[in-house]
């Protein structure tokens, strides 16, 4: 086939497939084989080093995020695995923390282009694949594989991990999922492997949850069972960020304690469950290289926080009703409002996202999201907002809403007010890419 630039072939990809999401393992998993056939013959690498699989409702990329920047630290090569992308499709494919080059995925997308013959992939296969064929000639240490949905079913649980990792069981997706957490648990422990460790830091397991851990055979780290978090047992009040203290459950290696570890920023069960992932997958961790890592660690939408035209932005990809609910309890009260700028995908709980954060807004600004077909239309979600007594305006577009609301703040003279985007990873990249933040008004 001719040439083509990884623009061309994000655009042919997005056309190929029927579906957006297929779940289904069997033709990925041929796919695979087919690769890794073709690479046996020609005396090409075939084996991954050792990989760590993160599923979960929500926390993954934080998880995700905490494991590269503490590997890292230790001296070790990573290649890191997630989706969807903000800006460039490149930042799926990380190798020790920069961006695959577009002639690396390239070549990944000819190389599964020869081997596929007449299956045909979803665009998020086709790029689970292309990661893995990338990280199979990047000489790794260790691999992290963030699941797209679900688990069980999910492409990248075509790869046996050495360790398993499952954040967070919520409501989402139930289309796919099942309408109840039982239901989505079992699905997300799917990339669970018999013998092997199993790292959950959901400390509010559904009914039953203990069982389905049992049925996967494997070694289970369960958060508040076998790793503890406590806070900073002598904590000093003038010590910012606010600390805490970690005991790691023993995956063979002897158990580790660590003190100091900083509260702000990504959640402390995420990070936690990272380390007790590290640990078991048989880094030896230093305690001084850990604080060090996390220290500061920040994640694009991931309570972000910046400056556009002098006005204070928080962007967040929360867009379930549990995210919502830890978004509302991680804004602390301040003297001047909180403007929403939102908007949600069509098949999440739209009342169940507006609920918790129903007290913390004093205006929600309501567009639409302009690049999915599945965007919420924008007067739905404002007759929800309307219906709840709450104060609402409407815009044909996310980037409408957000340039309402900082002229909001400008005219008020509101220096204390703060705008928070959320609702989607779609909404905060639309943020990002407006050209008064790609011009350098954010600092």
């Amino acid at each position: 086939m001719p040439e083509h630039s990884l623009a061309e072939w994000l655009t042919l990809l997005e056309a190929r497939h029927p579906s957006e999401i297929d779940l289904g393992l069997d033709r990925v998993a041929a796919v695979w084989s087919a690769i890794v056939q073709q690479r046996r013959q020609r005396g090409d690498a075939i084996s991954l080093p050792t990989a760590i699989t993160v599923a979960g409702t929500n926390g993954k990329g934080s998880c995700l995020a905490s494991m590269q920047a503490v590997a890292h630290a230790h001296g070790y090569r990573v290649g890191l695995f997630t989706s969807p992308h903000f800006l460039h499709y490149n930042e799926r494919i990380a190798i020790q923390g920069l961006p695959a080059q577009d002639r690396v995925i390239v070549d990944a997308f000819d190389e599964i282009e020869a081997a596929r013959g007449e299956i045909s992939l979803t665009y998020f296969e086709f790029g689970t694949l292309a990661a893995l064929v990338v990280f199979l000639d990047a000489g790794l240490d260790l691999v992290l594989l963030e699941v797209g949905l679900g688990g069980r079913l999910d492409a990248i649980n075509i790869i046996d991990a050495d360790v398993a990792v499952v954040t967070s069981i919520a409501l989402d997706h139930q289309a796919w999922l099942g309408d109840t957490r039982e239901l989505i648990a079992v699905e997300k422990l799917g990339i669970a492997r018999p013998s092997r460790p199993l790292v959950i830091a959901e400390a509010d397991g559904p009914k039953g949850f203990d069982r389905a851990i049992a049925a996967t055979g494997a070694q289970p780290f369960v958060i508040g069972r076998d790793f503890i978090l406590d806070p900073d047992p002598d904590p000093d009040p003038d010590q910012k960020p606010e600390r805490f203290s970690l005991s790691l459950g023993d995956s063979g290696a002897g158990s580790q304690h660590f003190d100091g570890l900083p509260v702000s920023g990504l959640m402390p069960s995420n990070k936690a469950a990272a380390l007790q992932a590290l640990s078991c997958a048989g880094l030896s961790l230093s305690a001084d290289k850990v604080v060090a890592a996390l220290d500061g660690l920040a994640l694009t939408g991931r309570q972000q926080r910046m400056m556009v035209n002098d006005c204070s932005v928080i962007l967040d990809v929360a867009h379930n009703p549990a995210a919502a609910k830890a978004l509302a309890a991680a804004l602390p009260p301040i003297s001047g409002r909180y403007l929403a700028v939102v908007s949600v995908l069509n098949d999440k709980d739209w009342p169940g996202i507006v609920e918790p954060l129903s007290d913390i807004f004093a205006e929600w600004y309501v567009g639409e999201i302009s690049d999915s077909e599945r965007a919420t239309k924008a007067q739905t979600m404002f007759e929800v907002l309307y219906n709840a007594g709450l104060s609402s305006r409407l815009f044909e577009s996310v980037e409408e809403a957000f340039t309402s609301a900082l002229a909001e703040v400008a005219k008020e003279a509101g220096k204390d007010d703060v705008i928070v985007v959320f609702g989607s990873f779609y909404t905060v990249s639309a943020v990002l890419n407006m050209q008064r933040v790609s011009d350098g008004c954010i600092q």
